[in-house]
């Protein structure tokens, strides 16, 4: 399929030099974008690049069944230009970005309105989305929310207590994490990546890593590469055992929710054990790792390891076993799988739709072209299929730690960097836990950042969110939330 794009192809985590990213007039790029888009293609990132006084638009494109990346652009121009979103509605949430950041007016958008910024004086992000009739009204939920969770505002257009319509404002945890990099790479950008999501920092901190070594026309040692791969691996258990658990506490399943939350310590425990830190900050660095996991204490973590799946799966076991749990997740939250591809779902929640979309399998880089982890598919949309989807990785992901901890490759941990090259455009992907994860960058004539493009799953999948509440009960919110479990501060960047 990728065979006959007009657009420059390359693989996962590698350049190419910005001259040779083929440019059309903004329209024609629209044109071929779409038609990618429209025989199968998924699009991982769309935003601009200033340009002197004008902008010009890039776009980074997978083939996922040719394992293939592709990337062209537009000439620099300003005003406006046609709307992608009319045709591929994965476009919708880009687009916006680009005319907040940047001024371009896609013509035609159905919705535009801020991503991250208020609009003048209305609330929020903008006007919002209001459905008509007498026996309408309208419940609006956050930015402050009872308990410990990040800042998001949830606007429900309901009839009774099904929600008709479901508008998510977010931007309440705005950084300017994408400005800040502007000139880099800096001291401070490694700990930038690790805090873009604190729950995924390994995930960014290698799509980071990945960049510089493509950049570098190098990469990190096959032992870096390893070690990589199994902190990955270690976060997914984390996070989705505490996702599972905190979705039995939604519905008041109090054995397995205490459970989990017992066992996700001890999963970032385990990644303590690598690099003294839970969350895996300080692990990553480009040119490799900055910790090895050696022979023995790679027979630690095995050894602590397979005791905290057994109890994991005796945790979830207990879920699937009770029919008034399943009950309470069956059925609730769909989203189709037309639906999913439409608006370009990743992650759990795209597989959750009977979708296969795993980096790890579509575009595997680093250790994962050597061994690769199985992807998990269940058919559904609904709450139960992203637990159920949850539950298996746990399964899977700990079968392959195990395989891999069994035998530690031999040599270095890191590695020497050449500095970035002048005038080049890198592309990684990395399957976090939540999703793909993108990163994109462009250097200047001194091989300093001009441009760098992050994309974290939450990005994407919000928009899932949103449409799995349609015709739903207001009070099914909680599970269907916690189910997606999307990050307010990745979005918000």
């Amino acid at each position: 399929m990728s065979a006959t794009t007009p657009f420059a192809l390359l693989a996962n985590a590698t350049s190419l030099p910005w001259a040779e990213v083929p440019a059309w007039p903004v329209a024609d790029f629209i044109r071929a974008t779409a038609a990618e888009l429209a025989r199968g293609a998924r699009l991982c990132s769309l935003f601009g690049v200033a340009e002197g006084e004008a902008v010009l638009l890039v776009a980074v494109i997978a083939f996922d069944t040719d394992s293939t990346l592709a990337v062209g652009r537009s000439g620099p121009f300003s005003g406006g230009f046609p709307s992608l979103t009319v045709s591929h509605p994965q476009a919708h949430l880009f687009e916006r970005e680009v005319w907040e950041q940047h001024g371009l007016t896609p013509e035609g958008h159905p919705w535009l309105k801020p991503v991250r910024r208020s609009a003048g004086n209305a609330p929020a992000n903008g006007e919002f989305f209001r459905v008509g009739g007498g026996e309408i009204h309208e419940v609006a939920v956050g930015p402050v929310h009872a308990g410990i969770i990040e800042p998001g505002h949830f606007r429900f257009q309901c009839a009774g207590e099904e929600v008709l319509h479901l508008e998510i404002a977010l931007g309440y945890q705005h950084r300017g994490i994408e400005e800040a990099l502007d000139g880099g790479p800096y001291r401070t950008t490694l700990i930038q990546m690790e805090t873009i999501a604190g729950d995924s920092s390994i995930a960014h901190a290698t799509a980071y890593a990945s960049l510089m070594e493509a950049l570098a026309d190098s990469e990190a040692p096959l032992h870096a590469q390893w070690l990589r791969a199994v902190a990955l691996e270690l976060e997914r258990l984390a996070n989705h055992t505490g996702d599972l658990g905190a979705l039995a506490g939604d519905v008041a399943f109090l054995p397995t929710a205490s459970a989990c939350g017992k066992l996700r310590g001890d999963f970032l425990n385990l990644t303590a054990l690598l690099c003294g830190n839970r969350f895996g900050r300080g692990l990553v660095r480009p040119g490799g790792c900055r910790h090895d996991l050696e022979t023995a204490l790679a027979a630690e973590v095995l050894e602590k390891l397979r005791p905290a799946l057994t109890d994991t799966a005796q945790a979830v076991a207990w879920m699937w076993d009770s029919a008034s749990l399943r009950s309470r997740f069956e059925g609730v939250g769909t989203v189709f799988a037309a639906q999913a591809g439409e608006i370009g779902l990743v992650g759990p929640a795209a597989r959750a739709c009977g979708l296969v979309r795993d980096v790890r399998y579509d575009h595997p880089a680093g250790w994962h072209r050597f061994a690769q982890a199985p992807v998990t598919v269940w058919p559904g949309g609904d709450v139960f299929a992203r637990a159920r989807v949850r539950s298996l990785e746990i399964q899977r992901s700990g079968e392959y730690l195990c395989e891999q901890l069994k035998a530690p490759p031999a040599g270095e941990v890191c590695g020497e960097l050449a500095p970035p090259a002048p005038d080049t455009l890198a592309v990684a992907l990395v399957e976090g836990w939540r999703g793909e994860v993108c990163h994109v960058v462009l250097t200047d004539s001194n091989g300093r950042f001009r441009r760098y493009k992050i994309t974290d799953p939450s990005f994407h999948n919000w928009s899932g969110l949103a449409l799995s509440l349609r015709g739903t009960a207001i009070s099914d919110f909680p599970i269907c939330n916690k189910s997606f479990n999307l990050s307010y501060c990745g979005f918000d960047l």
